[in-house]
């Protein structure tokens, strides 16, 4: 990650929530997708984290369920788009927000500006406001650079 030291990229907010992925067709979600973490053995073996299909009659699922209904994706660009599933009953609602919607953190993400590139600097920005939700603890931020590489840092890091 030197290029985040040099000073590369852009750093935008880390939300704290539940990972998924909506399949957007004319501003509709056409599928609901949730991360699902490899096994002690798959990750042995280099599995990398992936997706399954989310059900609406799986109760584990009512909440990423209720976060898609509760977001206006009519203006999304069609496609496969990583997302954060945010707001109540998710991960504690650590943002405190009031109701749950998603996150689409490939495009139009919160950008947070002045993000120190160092250990020593970065140890004293956190913890830090969110700037989605002011008043609340920042999870973490994700470097992105143009090229594609990110490079995520959380405030429990440290």
């Amino acid at each position: 990650c030197e290029w985040v030291i040099a000073g590369e990229g852009i750093a935008t907010e880390k939300l704290d929530g539940t990972n998924i992925r909506l399949t957007i067709i004319n501003g509709k979600v056409v599928k609901v997708e949730k991360r699902r973490n490899p096994t002690r053995q798959e990750k042995a073996d280099g599995a990398e984290p992936g997706y399954v299909d989310a059900s609406e009659n799986d109760p584990a699922d009512k909440h990423i369920f209720r976060a898609v209904m509760g977001t206006d994706t009519s203006t999304w660009p069609d496609g496969v788009l990583p997302c954060e599933a945010v707001g109540p009953k998710i991960q504690g609602n650590p943002l405190g927000l009031p109701n749950p919607t998603c996150y689409p953190f490939s495009f139009e993400p919160t950008v947070v500006v002045d993000v120190p590139r160092n250990y020593d600097e970065l140890k004293v920005f956190f913890p830090h406001d969110s700037v989605y939700s002011p008043g609340h603890s920042i999870e973490g931020i994700v470097f992105h650079h143009p090229d594609g590489r990110m490079a995520k840092i959380k405030a429990r890091d440290f």
